[in-house]
């Protein structure tokens, strides 16, 4: 490893300051990316700051009106077992679980794994699909912006010289709605996605027809995307399995997944066609009242390839 010199802010002002003072630092939450890299040669950062101390960024807040607030430092683990998590947005419970292993779980942050901007992970598709929206803070101050934008590409975000990620929140979700990740990776654990999928399905309370439908697919583009096309098919109609094959293959033609160690592009495309119409039947099933069978959450966030 590189020499560096260690910097620990006790405040958000704080950290702001010493990010805006010293060029090429880079922070330190959970630090499960941090070190990887760095043993790899691929960051060799002069200034590493810690924020692990800063009061208030590790907190959950939930209310039904203004939704679920999740501070930068809260840890995955968190995510997996917070019981207002799992009861309202139980796709961010699935996708916890999918993460890595318990120890790693226990580490690592939501802000960190968003900072990553990696288009497998994890958390990503659940949080975009549930419309998550990112408040930065800076020298220029705070502004919010939507975790969409937020993400740019393999490794890059939309955050500024001196800026971090203080908070994640994700709106009230509506009434009559259900929820689901799955991933799907080459070892039935401790694997990088080789293709994630998030569907939040929402239904009008009198006739079941679909109010509203988010469908976030991982690993198969430079960033985690929208599968608008399918989201289009589905909105406004009565949602049975023909409807939901077609936008499974909807979803599939929309992606652009690349051939790399984990997967063909070919063998990609065809899984998300797969998880798409799978993670749409539990969440119609969810939205219309069949509840989510929590005791196999496991084998259901994760498919092994063989």
């Amino acid at each position: 490893m590189n020499r560096f010199e260690y910097l620990e802010a006790a405040t958000l002002p704080e950290a702001v300051s010493l990010l805006g003072r010293h060029a090429e630092t880079r922070i330190m939450a959970g630090a499960t990316d941090v070190l990887i890299r760095w043993r790899q040669g691929l960051w060799k950062p002069p200034y590493l700051l810690n924020i692990k101390h800063i009061p208030g960024l590790d907190g959950v807040s939930y209310s039904p009106e203004t939704g679920l607030s999740l501070g930068t430092l809260v840890t995955v683990g968190t995510l997996e077992l917070h019981p207002l998590i799992r009861e309202h947005y139980p796709a961010l419970t699935q996708a916890a679980t999918a993460f890595a292993g318990v120890q790693i779980r226990n580490l690592a942050t939501v802000g960190g794994n968003v900072c990553n901007a990696s288009p497998a992970g994890d958390t990503l598709p659940a949080l975009v699909a549930y419309g998550a929206e990112c408040r930065l803070a800076g020298p220029a101050g705070e502004r919010v912006m939507p975790l969409a934008s937020f993400l740019l590409g393999p490794g890059r975000t939309a955050l500024q010289p001196g800026e971090l990620l203080v908070e994640l929140h994700l709106p009230p979700q509506l009434p009559n709605t259900g929820a689901l990740y799955i991933k799907h990776s080459p070892r039935s654990a401790m694997d990088i996605a080789a293709v994630g999928v998030a569907a939040v399905v929402a239904l009008e309370e009198k006739d079941g027809v679909c109010r509203d439908v988010r469908i976030a697919l991982g690993a198969v583009a430079p960033t985690v995307m929208r599968a608008s096309a399918a989201e289009a098919l589905l909105r406004g109609q009565r949602l049975d399995a023909g409807l939901l094959q077609q936008a499974a293959r909807a979803a599939m033609e929309e992606s652009r997944p690349i051939d790399d160690i984990r997967s063909t592009a070919q063998h990609r495309q065809a899984i998300v066609a797969s998880l798409t119409r799978r993670t749409l039947h539990y969440a119609l099933q969810m939205a219309q009242g069949g509840g989510f069978p929590f005791q196999a959450q496991r084998g259901l966030a994760v498919e092994a390839m063989f």
